[in-house]
């Protein structure tokens, strides 16, 4: 490996090495150049290829994106990330390579995994109330249950977390794998905008208000997260056979 000319400066390869060791930050590289190598292996093995068409494409809307109209402003911006043209593009071949293996090994799985998965894909959106004891927890929870006070308010008035408090209690669009399954249990067994608790945990007495559950639909945009972290998980399993085997990945091996 050559050096890095980094504004007129050279870094020495051991140098980069060293620091990513001081940075605990070795390890994953080395996991990702195995992960490249895997996919390369594989895609080779199921004659999955990118074209020089596709390549182009690809950079031609990255130039779009980043406002790169002329070849000139490709080349500055190249250079400033400190890579050749020829680095941009095994870049982009990388990335559309993965992208293509993904869909070839996990397309035909997103339907039976969404299906027989569909409630951790479900979403609610969650108001929570946290106070520091027991008393005042139940205090509130009979307010509520008499409409004296609206969880709401109630949150803004009490809640321990000053996020919270500002937010009267909103803790977002969450799906049912955000909460501790225990926890998780109780909550999902309410109807909407019943009161939840008090429940203990080491961080006070919680009250929980579900304000709408959200039905899963598989989306296009669900269909690619599934994709992502299916390919993610096998990525996984194929390095920790590697390791475990000390398999090469040389496809002449």
């Amino acid at each position: 490996m050559t050096n890095i000319n980094f504004c007129g400066i050279n870094i020495e390869p051991e140098e980069i090495v060293d620091f990513l060791k001081q940075e605990m930050r070795l390890k994953e590289v080395c996991q990702k150049i195995l992960y490249q190598q895997i996919i390369e292996r594989v895609a080779q093995e199921k004659k999955i290829i990118v074209t020089s068409e596709e390549i182009q494409a690809e950079a031609d809307k990255t130039r779009q994106e980043k406002r790169l109209e002329k070849a000139s402003d490709a080349i500055a911006w190249l250079t400033d990330q400190i890579v050749t043209a020829d680095d941009w593009e095994k870049e982009i071949h990388a990335r559309l390579l993965t992208q293509k293996l993904a869909h070839h090994l996990f397309d035909k799985e997103v339907e039976k995994f969404f299906a027989q998965n569909r409630l951790d894909f479900d979403q609610f959106i969650l108001y929570q109330i946290v106070v520091s004891n027991e008393r005042l927890a139940q205090e509130l929870f009979y307010q509520l249950e008499e409409e004296e006070i609206s969880f709401y308010e109630a949150a803004h008035l009490y809640d321990l977390d000053e996020k919270r408090r500002y937010l009267c209690g909103y803790e977002g669009k969450l799906y049912r794998r955000s909460l501790k399954p225990d926890i998780a249990a109780v909550v999902f067994g309410a109807a909407e905008r019943e009161i939840v608790g008090p429940l203990k945990t080491e961080q006070g007495y919680h009250l929980f208000m579900i304000q709408e559950f959200i039905e899963a639909e598989l989306t296009p945009q669900k269909r690619q997260e599934i994709i992502d972290n299916l390919f993610k998980e096998w990525l996984v399993s194929e390095l920790n056979y590697l390791i475990h085997n000390q398999q090469p990945l040389s496809s002449e091996s």
